[in-house]
Formats: C-alpha cells, structure tokens, sequence
C-alpha cells in the first residue's frame, strides 16, 4: 500500500500534534504516525501525571503553614485518591480523546512504527497487516522523543529498574524507594514519593539540580530531608542486585549499601532514533538529530526541491521540555506551510532574535520541595562566556507577599544582568509557590527589557512578585535623567 499526502509526522506526542494542528490549519493534509498512545509521553508518563502526584501532597503542606487552615487539617494524604486523579488526568491511559480530536480537525493517524525509507518515504509496519509506504510531498518531521538513559553499571538492568514511567504510573507504593541521579526526574519523584510516606533515598554523583544555581540544589535538598527522604551526594552505584526475596541491594563506590524495594533511574535521557531509518538517509541511528535554526535536519540532502526532513523536540536536543518542543512544533508547522506555499521563507523563522526561546531563554520549572525555576543563564555561565555581569540577590521573604502566602516561608531570587545590555538574561527563584513567578522573568529575558524600564512595572502590593522591587533594589535605583 502506497499513498501520497503533503506532510508526515513521526510522533504523536504535543510536539508532533502541534506540527500537524499547524500544517493542517494552512491547508496541508497531513499524516501523523504514533505505535503507542496519542498525546505521547507528556500526557501519560511525564509532565502531566508527575505534576498530578505531587500537587495533593504541596496543598497538604501549604495549609499546615497557615494557622486556621492548619486546625483544620485532620487527616493525612490520601493516596488512593491522589492515584485515582492520576488515573483521570491521564484518561486511564486510552488515548480515545485525543484520536477523536485528530479526526475532528482533519488530522490523519496511521498506527505502527514509522521508519524513513529514503527521500521523503516513510515505511509504517502495522501489527498484523501489511505495511503502507507514505510519501510526502513537502516535508517528513521527526518528532519521536526520547527515552530515558538506563546507565551501564553491574547488575541495573537486571534489577528491573524503574524509569520515570513507572514512577509515574505506579498503582502499588513500594516503601523504600531508592532513586538514582540529582536533576528534574529524580527530584520531582523524591518528593511526590517521600510526600506519599516511602522512604527515599536519592544518589546523586554531584549536587541537585547541578545546572541550575548553586542555592537551588541546596534548597531541595535541605527540603527533601524536611519530607523524611535521604539525599546523598557524591556517591554513585558501583553495582545492583535484585535479591531471591525482591529486594534491590546497591552497593556504592564508597563501599556502603542501600536496600529498597524499587530502584528508579534518572540519570538523563536517550532519542528514539536507532530504528527510524535514519540510515536511509545517510545519518547514524540512535544520533541527535542536528537541525538549523529552521528546525532542518543538518546532513540531508534537500534535492531539487528544497529541504525536507525536519526535527522538533526532544529529538534535536536543544531543550528537552515539553513547552519547548510545542514552540518549536509552531515554528516548523508555519515554515514547511510557507514553503509549500511557494512563499519566501526567512532561514530565521522566529524573527529578530532567532532561536531565543530555544537558546538563551528556556524557561524551567522543578515542582521540588521547594520548587525550582529558571530562565535564562546562570551567573556561572554567563562569566564563563565572558559577559560583564551584575548580580541581584535577595531573599524571598523580603516580599511581604511571601509571608502571608505561609507561615515561615523562605527562599531566594536571584537576576542576572547584562553589564553592557543592562537587561536582565538570567533568573532563579526557590520558594513555594515560585512557578508562577517565572513567566515574568521569561518576558524580561525575551524581550531584552532594560533594568531602568523593570522600574516601571510596579508589582502589585502584597503578592510575591513584589520581590521584583527588592531585586531592583539591590541593584540601586537607576540615574536620573533630565
């Protein structure tokens, strides 16, 4: 079986359901290709059910620091209700809704593994039938993900590790959970299990959250040790063993052991390109996929034609975030609409500034204990790069906002700011209840909005945002101009 259509999509996640809400919006038609559940890992192993576990536990916690609301919680958690909100957020993991959503503006599913079979052909293999052979006439996008990285040491893979899938998709709590590695997963996972009653112990071989600012990782670490769970660091596993009773045994580099009942890997992630047929192409399975700023794939010829292999999200490896994948799903969706449009296409689709919001600005949310956000550089990337620099930093509690949002409540906000720009392109914010700050942050790094002109957005009196004005502040007012 053979058909044409004007755009292929490998992937159904919301980077690939972006790319072809988009296309097909301009007119295209379009196929999407998916062998697991539409809407991806996001919808129903990551962001959403992560985010859903942890958000009973953080409510708990937030009314037991406001005096009233705390009298009033008499109970603990329960976690046979948080797991069935879960179950609903994730629509029970049927992605009925989302297929329906597909057919209803026009976008075409074909289920299978997709694989490129040259120039502009995609092979879909289908359980149990014949395989049907696609041919694009404008474009292929790769948008497969990716997964995560299970690392070589004696003995892991045997043990049945989890990933971040099982973490997320757990029915049965195990009660000692041991978790390796110090970045997003591993920290989110420790506190929505330690916040569930398991006693986790997480390893990391450097600090927490080791690209963010340095006080980030100490926060959630000091937080996590707060909920009960043991974070050491500077240890990694030198070997594992599931034992003949279940248990899993980690010996450490420092010759000491944990035992758990399950052992999760966070440890980074891979991209699902070994068997996408990459070689057909002439590029390496299981590579990054290198694109340019239009989201074309380096290495492959565009022929005649023009170019046609694309990558968006996790795949080319520039921000592995669902909110970025789905920015630059737009990006790419407009662009291949435009050139099979016979439209000019500027090689920087995004506009002046190009790439920023895939670069320079990358907004980031770990929903911690505290949580952690950040947008833009640190102050130790932005004096490696050489940049002239100053540094703002203050307490979140100096924001009046802060304390009447929960008893006791601490943090820190720090800006990084361009000496020669004088514009901010760098913020962290630890605290409870900071995701909602970094928005504002993003805007600022963005739009390149002078330091002087932040003075002017007066932020409201008593919230949070107000440490804005303390930032400013210890920066020291700005010159007066007659």
């Amino acid at each position: 079986m053979q058909r044409e259509v004007d755009v292929v999509v490998l992937g159904a996640g919301p980077v690939g359901e972006n790319i072809a809400d988009r296309v097909r919006a301009a007119g295209l038609e379009v196929v999407v290709v998916e062998h697991e559940l539409v809407g991806g890992e996001c919808s129903y192993w990551a962001c959403v059910p992560s985010k859903v576990l942890l958000r009973s536990a953080a409510a708990l916690r937030a009314a037991r620091r406001v005096p009233g609301a705390a009298q009033a919680v008499t109970g603990e958690l329960d976690v046979e209700a948080v797991l069935r909100r879960r179950d609903y957020w994730v629509s029970d993991w049927s992605d009925d809704g989302a297929t329906k959503w597909l057919d209803s503006v026009g976008i075409g599913l074909e289920r299978g593994h997709g694989r490129l079979d040259g120039p502009r052909r995609v092979v879909v293999e289908r359980d149990g039938t014949d395989a049907v052979t696609l041919i694009a006439r404008h474009a292929v996008v790769v948008s497969t993900g990716s997964d995560p990285v299970i690392p070589p040491i004696p003995g892991l893979a045997e043990a049945a590790p989890w990933t971040s899938r099982e973490a997320t998709s757990v029915e049965r709590l195990p009660g000692r959970l041991a978790i390796i590695g110090g970045g997003v997963v591993a920290c989110e996972m420790a506190t929505a299990h330690a916040g569930f009653g398991t006693e986790v112990t997480v390893l990391a071989r450097g600090g927490l959250l080791s690209r963010m600012e340095p006080f980030a990782g100490d926060a959630v670490a000091a937080g996590l040790r707060g909920l009960g769970a043991t974070v050491r660091t500077g240890v990694s596993p030198a070997r594992v063993e599931r034992t003949g009773s279940g248990e899993v045994v980690l010996t450490l580099d420092d010759g000491s052991t944990v035992t758990a009942d399950e052992v999760l890997v966070a440890t980074g992630r891979t991209p699902r390109t070994d068997a996408v047929g990459l070689e057909s192409v002439g590029l390496e399975p299981g590579d990054w996929l290198e694109v340019d700023d239009t989201l074309r794939v380096a290495g492959v010829d565009g022929a005649d034609d023009g170019p046609w292999l694309y990558a968006a999200g996790d795949v080319n490896h520039r921000a592995l975030l669902t909110h970025q994948g789905k920015y630059q799903a737009r990006a790419v969706g407009d662009l291949v609409a435009a050139r099979a449009a016979g439209q000019p296409v500027d090689t920087r689709p995004w506009g002046v500034h190009a790439a920023t919001a895939d670069h320079a600005a990358v907004p980031q949310v770990v929903f911690a204990e505290p949580e952690a956000v950040q947008v833009g550089v640190t102050e130790a990337e932005a004096r490696k790069a050489g940049r002239g620099i100053r540094i703002a930093e203050v307490a979140l509690e100096s924001a009046s906002g802060t304390g009447i949002n929960a008893d006791g409540a601490e943090g820190r906000a720090k800006l990084v700011i361009d000496d020669e720009l004088g514009t901010v392109i760098g913020a962290t914010f630890v605290g409870q209840d900071v995701a909602e700050l970094l928005h504002a942050a993003t805007v600022a790094v963005v739009g390149e909005v002078p330091v002087d002109r932040l003075w002017h957005a007066v932020p409201a009196f008593p919230t949070m945002s107000e440490v804005w004005l303390r930032l400013l502040e210890a920066l020291g007012r700005p010159e007066a101009h007659e």
